[in-house]
């Protein structure tokens, strides 16, 4: 087993969890208010704010490159976001620390498949009245690169990770999903 599917298994109902906090099913029924998004635009905003650069840090040396982490900075895309739809940034309030790269990783996987599944969350918002002028800056954040950047940084994952190592990348991903379930 790969961590990524490692992962996927390990962390199926802190998905599942999110998705229920969020109304995610509102949003194919066409039901998804802008209140909704506003939520999840502000949730999403936070653990940006608290994690990107914590675990762009810890990737930057060995990641740099392979997982082109420029390109994948959503915070400031985020943040155009909250500006569009009248919310308020914040400071960091809470501490959020990843010990090693693999934690980091595993942090990085559950920010970058947000973006995956927030891409549908774009596509499906734009068809929903009430949505006209909404940007999805954060949502449609790669475009149409979103399937090969996930499957970058899957390939690169299950590359790096030996299997001793699962659960510390599975810790991140868990930090992470535990601070977005909890975020206000």
């Amino acid at each position: 087993m790969t961590v990524s599917e490692y992962l996927k298994q390990n962390t199926a109902s802190y998905h599942d969890a999110a998705e229920k906090l969020f109304n995610s099913q509102k949003i194919f029924s066409k039901t998804f208010t802008l209140e909704d998004y506003r939520i999840i635009i502000h949730t999403n905003y936070l653990m940006l704010l608290h994690a990107e650069e914590k675990i762009f840090r810890k990737l930057a040396d060995k990641y740099s490159e392979k997982l082109n982490l420029r390109d994948r900075k959503k915070l400031p895309l985020i943040e155009k976001d909250l500006k569009s739809l009248s919310l308020n940034g914040s400071t960091p309030s809470h501490e959020l620390e990843f010990i090693n790269e693999r934690e980091a990783l595993g942090a990085m996987y559950v920010i970058e498949g947000s973006t995956l599944g927030g891409n549908v969350i774009a596509k499906q918002l734009s068809k929903t009245e009430g949505f006209d002028d909404v940007s999805f800056n954060f949502f449609g954040c790669y475009h149409e690169n979103t399937g090969a950047m996930w499957k970058n940084f899957k390939e690169t994952l299950d590359a790096e990770v030996h299997e001793n190592k699962y659960d510390e990348v599975l810790s991140g991903a868990k930090k992470l999903y535990t601070f977005l379930l909890n975020a206000k």
